[in-house]
């Protein structure tokens, strides 16, 4: 498997613009390797992209999609796509104020009874095999295709 993708390269699997990508890069939200003034994303970074592009798409917040970097870095002690196997089963959890990494069902289910508010989940797991699946066929994610169809369509006005 591919283990270092251009910006071009990362942009054609996730959908996303070069443009978030160097506006992420600057933010020090994602900061991918340099060779010269080229961008090289790891398997790491791109997972960490994916996961990014999850988040945005439920509304959350740069400010926050940071937060949730940092939390998922000290939480699992190394890199996303580093920590999950195919026969992982990791969620984020969150209420808005609490973050939540869980393991187990019956963790996440806890959490779900317990909770005063809503909780949104997202399967990280999901997310990494996902990616795994896109860099092996070589194809566009449909993530791409999605944030395609969700982009608003300019109209040209008839004169």
């Amino acid at each position: 498997m591919q283990d270092q993708f251009t910006s071009r390269e990362v942009v054609a699997l996730t959908g996303i613009t070069p443009r978030q990508l160097q506006w992420w890069d600057e933010r020090g939200i994602l900061v991918p390797a340099r060779q010269g003034h080229r961008r090289l994303y790891s398997l790491e970074d791109l997972t960490e992209v994916a996961v990014i592009c999850e988040l945005r798409g439920k509304g959350f917040s740069l400010q926050r999609v940071r937060e949730v970097i940092r939390f998922l870095e000290r939480e699992l002690g190394k890199r996303l796509a580093e920590t999950i196997r195919e026969t992982s089963s990791h969620h984020l959890l969150t209420d808005g104020e609490n973050l939540y990494l869980e393991t187990s069902a019956r963790q996440i289910v806890d959490i779900l009874k317990n909770s005063r508010q809503p909780i949104l989940a997202i399967c990280l797991s999901d997310t990494v095999k996902h990616v795994r699946a896109v860099i092996r066929s070589g194809k566009k994610s449909s993530q791409s295709a999605a944030a395609r169809r969700s982009s608003p369509k300019r109209r040209k006005k008839a004169s």
